[in-house]
């Protein structure tokens, strides 16, 4: 898979000149919108389906500071999924391929109504997916 690359912009920085804390949330999403997308299952098609899968929780361990102009370079990779839920590693690195930021995010599987999906069962081609991607 192709990793995702974003260059971190002067508004996304404190007085300090130094990245928020909060973007890199921000940016988990855009590599995650992009990885979905390289696994040709991009958030329109798992809406079509019917499925919705909210975050559940979120870690971040930041390394070392990042600042405009840097681009950093994030790889998505499947840390854990048993199904009903995934979690997914972010590798967040700079031009020198330092390790600027490592962080998970959960995520469940639901249906339109807001009820737990189980994958295997009810969509297997996008289960089948992850799973062969699974650590």
């Amino acid at each position: 898979m192709k990793a995702y690359q974003h260059k971190v912009q002067y508004y996304e920085t404190d007085k300090m000149g130094i990245t928020h804390h909060s973007n890199y949330i921000r940016w988990m999403e855009e590599a995650r919108i992009d990885f979905l997308e390289q696994l040709g299952w991009n958030y329109e098609k798992l809406e079509e389906a019917g499925i919705f899968s909210p975050v559940t929780a979120v870690t971040c361990k930041y390394k070392i500071s990042t600042t405009f102009p840097d681009i950093l370079t994030i790889t998505v990779s499947v840390a854990e999924f048993q199904g009903v839920t995934l979690k997914l590693k972010y590798e967040m690195k700079n031009a020198d391929g330092k390790l600027a930021c490592e962080a998970y995010s959960e995520h469940c599987f639901l249906n339109a109504e807001g009820k737990l999906l189980r994958l295997q069962k009810e969509h297997p081609a996008f289960y089948q997916v992850l799973l062969s991607l699974k650590a």
